[in-house]
């Protein structure tokens, strides 16, 4: 690890949690109000689902899957994920996606080769606001400031069903909290890179609660560490 990899990760606030706990809002939030960058890993998954699927093959063969991930271009700046030079912000959102990326991402070779792309990613902008489902626990364990985000398994469905409807897509709130638990279960039991709160992250539940608070106390959380050194 160089000193230039260390320097960058001391800026790094690692932002965790399950679909619907809120992360994107909260994590563009903390990123504005520090000038930081920030990086959504969920969809450099996604990203590589998309391609799995374009490919025609199975999600479930492990070394096909893994070759695929090493190929691909991967950039998500700004909120825009490009795969291979192209715009698929919109189709990595689709239900097939969302379907197959368990799958995907359970891969040791995967999330190796993406883990690897996550930490270039920080070294090159020198830290970042980094949320995803093993930030603080595998891919920045030494992150200052780790979070791991809640909600209950209601208010996660319907900001999820919002989603949805927000993308011209028709689904039920039932639906939509089924599809979320067999994927919680799903990434919470893998063999490598489990869902779970690093040991020592600040665990928020955002039920009820609006994002500037939560923001607010994390960016306070951030700038009370930087004072200390």
């Amino acid at each position: 690890m160089t000193d230039a990899f260390r320097d960058a990760a001391r800026r790094v606030v690692a932002i965790d949690g399950p679909s619907g706990s809120g992360k994107s809002t909260i994590a563009l939030g903390v990123a504005e109000a520090l000038g930081l960058q920030m990086l959504d890993t969920g969809a450099m998954y996604r990203a590589v689902t998309c391609a799995v699927l374009r490919a025609h093959a199975d999600p479930t063969d492990e070394e096909l899957v893994t070759t695929i991930a090493q190929a691909v271009r991967l950039d998500v700046t700004r909120g825009v994920t490009t795969l291979d030079g192209e715009d698929v912000s919109g189709a990595i959102r689709g239900p097939e996606v969302t379907a197959n990326v368990s799958e995907v991402s359970v891969h040791p070779g995967v999330r190796t080769e993406l883990v690897a792309k996550q930490r270039t990613w920080v070294a090159h902008h020198g830290g970042g606001v980094v949320e995803g489902r093993d930030i603080g626990s595998v891919v920045f364990p030494d992150a200052r400031v780790k979070v791991f985000l809640t909600a209950s398994d209601e208010e996660r469905a319907r900001r999820r069903q919002r989603d949805e409807a927000a993308a011209s897509r028709t689904v039920a709130v039932e639906a939509v909290q089924a599809a979320m638990a067999r994927r919680d279960a799903a990434d919470s039991t893998r063999a490598v890179s489990p869902l779970r709160a690093a040991d020592n992250a600040m665990i928020v539940d955002t039920t009820g609660r609006i994002p500037e608070d939560i923001v607010a106390e994390i960016v306070q959380a951030f700038r009370r560490v930087e004072g200390s050194n």
